[in-house]
């Protein structure tokens, strides 16, 4: 038999995980817009629910999105807000800064990542949609060129485009 504080306890956690399942995407990308930092947001994200956790004795359970978009957009206001964030550039550095034009090495890790599933994700498709998909978004060819190489028309060309768009939309969001 389990105590009332286990029972509670059991019930908060089931809770938890029902609101980062419903609210995970949602919290991440208030984070990601606010902070415009793909890592810091998802440590934004992780204290937005931890926050949520700890405070769910006084919750009083209505509005449970708003509930917790209020605690993401705090935690990112708060996190803006503290000292040393906000950096000054001094003449040299800044136009230094301004002169590199290459990307970081995060964003090239990531740049690499969604490359990667989006080359996957466009395996996935049936012929003629997986062909027009890797030309299109993955190898970046305009359409002109896709009817080039293929000699199909060219309205042929634009719709399977825009059919294979719509599939990897559905693929993307189920991974």
């Amino acid at each position: 038999m389990h105590s009332e504080k286990e029972v509670e306890k059991i019930n908060c956690d089931s809770y938890l995980e029902y609101l980062i399942e419903t609210y995970g995407n949602l919290v991440f990308s208030i984070c990601y817009k606010l902070v415009q930092s793909y890592f810091d947001a998802e440590d934004l994200t992780q204290d937005t629910f931890l926050s949520a956790y700890k405070n769910l004795t006084n919750f009083d359970g209505k509005n449970e999105k708003a509930w917790v978009c209020r605690i993401a957009t705090n935690k990112c206001l708060d996190y803006l807000k503290r000292a040393g964030r906000k950096v000054i550039p001094m003449e040299d550095t800044y136009f230094n800064e301004v002169q590199c034009n290459k990307p970081s090495p995060e964003e090239h890790v990531l740049e690499t990542d969604v490359k990667q599933k989006l080359f996957e994700v466009c395996s996935q498709l049936k012929p003629p949609y997986q062909e027009v998909a890797l030309e299109y978004f993955y190898y970046e060819k305009d359409i002109s060129d896709i009817v080039k190489q293929s000699g199909k028309n060219r309205k042929t060309i634009q719709t399977q485009v825009y059919r294979a768009k719509i599939m990897l939309r559905k693929l993307w969001r189920k991974e």
